[in-house]
């Protein structure tokens, strides 16, 4: 007798075809990013396409919300029918519903003929509402009954139309906000939420920022006809801190000026921010823990206390201003000819405040504060504390070394501390410092 014996070899299946269908509808659409969020966005958009449930796109101006509707009307089964996109808020009031719906020959004045409106000629496809939250109430009823009924009727018409149309909406604004400030009617916004996509912006997308740039800036090189651009560090470090409230849209642009303007290829930080008019570095003290203060641009923990104090004088004469704005100038509390302002200790206030993960500093309760000129943000008066810190050497010493970190470099050191120029040069004489 011959025993035969069957080994089971185990095969390995593929256990990531989600994320191959993925990188694909990327590549078919062009859409640059690994970010979790956006992914999850094009996986929600892959699941819903085969069904004709309405879907509402959430997401701020320029984050590429265009893109969810033609992903999913390519992979539905209406992807032989028509896909019109309509921009609800670039259509004036009076004449949406004509564009929408159509209109009869002579229903109002300059209706010369008979015309079909957009979910007429959207039949059997896809019809992609950007914008939504911008049309008018009116026109939202007419909405609300075509995604009920598919019925619709043109504008001077009686008749009642039937019309086969997947509706993809989207919006930059709070639609329930909307609902509740009664500028959007809440059974259309149910009707249009059946599935929420959130497209995240930007500034949430990390390392998808540098990729844009690298895409976007090959492209307008081929357009063009010149060198790539690439950024350095210190433009990585610009790109990747800057809030880009236009999103995808804004860095595009801002690529594209750059490839045509700047002569120089690697383009560094200090260049990138001329094209970044509101960028600003974050001039607070930066809390960090312990083991990571080397890295920090507070090298020491006694320099991120100036940097505390240096603030808080600041604080203290924008106070003692609000106060005299509030109580009023003839006030006994606070009066123009004032020599001090007294914070009281408060029983109840912490005794300590963190600096970081490993060092506990006394909080400051009394301070006193000379000379305050309106003027002028920072003047040069003492803080006593518990450790009789002079707020005068901390001001002199955290500008000195502002300078040093930027060598010699006015314009720097004074948008890291947080003055102008000209506040900076008063107090480089004031203090005798020469560098």
């Amino acid at each position: 007798m011959i025993t035969f014996v069957l080994l089971k070899k185990s095969i390995k299946l593929p256990t990531d075809n989600r994320q191959m269908e993925l990188q694909g509808i990327k590549q078919r659409f062009g859409i640059i990013g690994n970010d979790a969020a956006l992914n999850r966005a094009l996986d929600i958009a892959a699941q819903v396409a085969p069904t004709d449930i309405s879907v509402l796109v959430i997401g701020e101006s320029g984050v590429g919300k265009e893109n969810i509707p033609q992903v999913i009307h390519a992979l539905s089964a209406r992807k032989h029918g028509p896909y019109i996109a309509v921009n609800c808020g670039a259509i004036p009031e009076g004449t949406i519903d004509s564009e929408l719906f159509g209109h009869e020959k002579g229903s109002f004045t300059g209706a010369n003929e008979t015309r079909k409106g957009y979910f007429e000629v959207a039949d059997k496809g896809t019809i992609f509402l950007d914008e939504v939250a911008e049309l008018p109430l009116g026109t939202q009823v007419r909405l609300l009954r075509v995604l009920e009924s598919k019925e619709f009727m043109k504008v001077g018409s009686s008749k009642v139309q039937k019309t086969d149309v997947r509706v993809v909406a989207a919006t930059n604004v709070n639609v329930a906000k909307a609902v509740r400030e009664g500028r959007f009617r809440e059974d259309l916004y149910y009707r249009l939420n059946t599935v929420q996509i959130n497209m995240p912006p930007l500034r949430e997308r990390g390392d998808d920022i540098i990729l844009l740039f690298r895409k976007f800036a090959t492209d307008f090189a081929e357009k063009y006809n010149m060198p790539v651009i690439r950024l350095d560090d210190s433009g990585r470090h610009v790109a990747l801190t800057y809030r880009w409230p236009g999103n995808v849209r804004q860095l595009r642009n801002i690529t594209e000026q750059v490839s045509i303007i700047e002569q120089q290829r690697e383009i560094t930080g200090e260049i990138l921010m001329k094209y970044l008019p509101d960028y600003k570095e974050d001039t607070h003290p930066a809390i960090v823990p312990a083991h990571q203060a080397g890295n920090a641009d507070f090298a020491s923990e006694r320099e991120i206390l100036y940097k505390v104090l240096f603030d808080m004088k600041n604080d203290i004469a924008e106070l003692k201003k609000e106060m005299k704005d509030l109580i009023g100038g003839g006030a006994s509390q606070i009066r123009d000819n004032d020599d001090a302002v007294y914070i009281p200790q408060d029983d109840d206030y912490s005794q300590y405040v963190t600096i970081s993960d490993h060092t506990i500093v006394p909080s400051i309760h009394t301070a006193k504060v000379d000379n305050i000129h309106h003027d002028s943000v920072i003047d040069s008066h003492e803080i006593h504390s518990s450790d009789s810190l002079s707020l005068t050497e901390s001001e002199y010493n955290l500008i000195k070394k502002a300078l040093e970190r930027h060598n010699g470099k006015r314009k720097a050191a004074a948008q890291e501390l947080g003055i102008s120029e000209r506040t900076l040069y008063r107090k480089l004489k004031e203090y005798n410092i020469t560098r």
